[in-house]
């Protein structure tokens, strides 16, 4: 640590050390006449204290923004672990010699993928080349698209226990004007632990409330968030009501279904003023927002998951003539023909967790995936939301393959599925001439837990492969090497 990186903890140390004295003194020596005197409203560091507050909040508080100040002093002090963006593309490059699994058709053994300008310009065994491409030799690797991570909280969530890096729910029920990719950290640590992964893609979603917001899908290389998004409004986020609560569920089913009136009758004001029959109605972001789901451009994403919350969202979807998919389907194998009848797709949030239920086996949530598959329900993996645990996301559907679910289906329900459900099969989701260059390079199957990342590429940046795991491996596995040197 240099002298400057040592005085600033230091004084770090100094600030908390001092705050929690005087703090402690203030406590225990105030009288508690005078504790009951603080009752005016008091001015701290910029945080307001409402007035009746006793000198004991007031010294928590005071003793709270001391801490936080001495956490950020030595999170500075700590080296970086986000990794710079890769440059953009500027030649052509080959992959040359490698097992390309395009999902899009057959295994293309010795093959060739050629990519420019971050766009797949051809496939094969005889693939010919541009004058100026730079060549990389995968022979005995395999090729696969990138995987899709379909419900996400990158670059919105960073450290739970710090309330300032948590960026998912917004305050208020209604909410579909939230932007996710606005808040999008690029900088994020999670990002190159994913990205090592094979996740190439997250679909990033706000939480919170009936109507969430907008999600975006979002590419996991990049300097800024305007650069990073593939594609803004994926999905609108809508939470179900729970059922089970019989004293709120038909209130806030009756609150859902009075935000839809209100942007459908907006949307027909706006359409009413273009075509001159009436005046210009004033602009309202939300219901603005909600304009391409009246148009069935925009899916609807209900998170659902017992039969009779699904059940309902369908049967209010049907009413609201909308596009849904449903997140979560916990229970989607009990209403496989009602999924199939309506064809509503199913984004399954968790295959690797044990069921709730005493009367289900410890497999139930393992050989969901292989359950609707073989009922013609379509789906895709998801798995949790975590946006520190995306790295798992691949022994999500390797879980499911083990239990059923046939191995192409398992690989094609984090790459191909997501990207249709989702409508961005048009730029992602398997290897073909005209989509983006997102692409791993593999020792084997991805959802295959022994298999290692080699290298990967988004739009056709070749993305530095160090993250924050292989780095602190790398850090103490110098310690072990210098230990067992000791013991020599």
């Amino acid at each position: 640590m240099s002298k400057r990186e040592t005085s600033t903890a230091k004084l770090a140390m100094r600030t908390y050390e001092t705050s929690t004295s005087s703090l402690a003194k203030s406590t225990f020596e105030t009288s508690p006449a005078e504790n009951t005197a603080m009752t005016q409203t008091t001015q701290f560091s910029g945080l307001r204290f409402n007035s009746g507050k006793t000198n004991e909040h007031f010294n928590y508080n005071v003793m709270k923004t001391a801490l936080c100040i001495a956490l950020l002093m030595l999170v500075g002090v700590m080296p970086a672990l986000a990794q710079a963006p890769a440059p953009r593309q500027t030649v052509p490059v080959a992959l040359v010699g490698g097992t390309i699994h395009t999902l899009a058709g057959d295994v293309v053994e010795n093959g060739t993928i050629l990519f420019e300008d971050g766009v797949i310009t051809a496939i094969g065994t005889d693939v010919t080349l541009p004058a100026g491409t730079v060549t990389e030799d995968v022979t005995g690797r395999h090729i696969y698209p990138g995987l899709i991570d379909g419900w996400s909280t990158m670059g919105i969530y960073e450290i739970g226990a710090v309330n300032m890096t948590v960026d998912i729910n917004e305050q208020g029920l209604i909410n579909p004007n939230v932007m996710v990719e606005r808040a999008f950290h690029p900088e994020s640590r999670h990002i190159g632990v994913a990205r090592s992964a094979g996740v190439l893609t997250t679909v990033t979603s706000p939480g919170g409330g009936l109507i969430s917001g907008q999600s975006a899908a979002m590419a996991l290389d990049g300097w800024a968030w305007d650069e990073m998004t593939i594609r803004a409004r994926v999905g609108m986020l809508v939470n179900w009501p729970n059922p089970n609560n019989t004293r709120t569920y038909a209130s806030q089913v009756a609150e859902l279904r009075k935000a839809f009136d209100d942007a459908r009758s907006y949307k027909k004001a706006v359409e009413a003023h273009a075509a001159g029959n009436a005046p210009r109605p004033g602009f309202d972001s939300r219901w603005d927002a909600m304009m391409r789901v009246f148009d069935r451009t925009q899916p609807v994403v209900v998170s659902a998951n017992d039969v009779r919350a699904m059940q309902d969202a369908i049967t209010w979807a049907q009413e609201e003539n909308i596009r849904m998919v449903i997140l979560g389907g916990r229970d989607a194998h009990l209403i496989t023909d009602h999924l199939v009848e309506t064809e509503t797709p199913v984004l399954i949030t968790t295959v690797q967790s044990s069921p709730n239920r005493w009367w289900e086996a410890y497999y139930a949530w393992y050989e969901l995936p292989a359950r609707l598959h073989e009922a013609g329900v379509t789906f895709a993996i998801v798995g949790t939301s975590s946006a520190p645990n995306a790295n798992r996301l691949p022994f999500e559907a390797g879980t499911a393959a083990a239990f059923g679910l046939p191995l192409d289906e398992a690989l094609k329900s984090l790459t191909v599925y997501p990207a249709q459900i989702l409508g961005l099969d048009d730029v992602i989701g398997s290897l073909q001439p005209g989509l983006e260059a997102n692409l791993i390079i593999t020792d084997g199957n991805p959802i295959e837990y022994a298999t290692q990342v080699i290298q990967v590429y988004i739009r056709g940046r070749k993305s530095d492969m160090m993250d924050a795991h292989r780095e602190l491996y790398h850090r103490y596995l110098q310690k072990v090497q210098e230990f067992q040197a000791l013991e020599e």
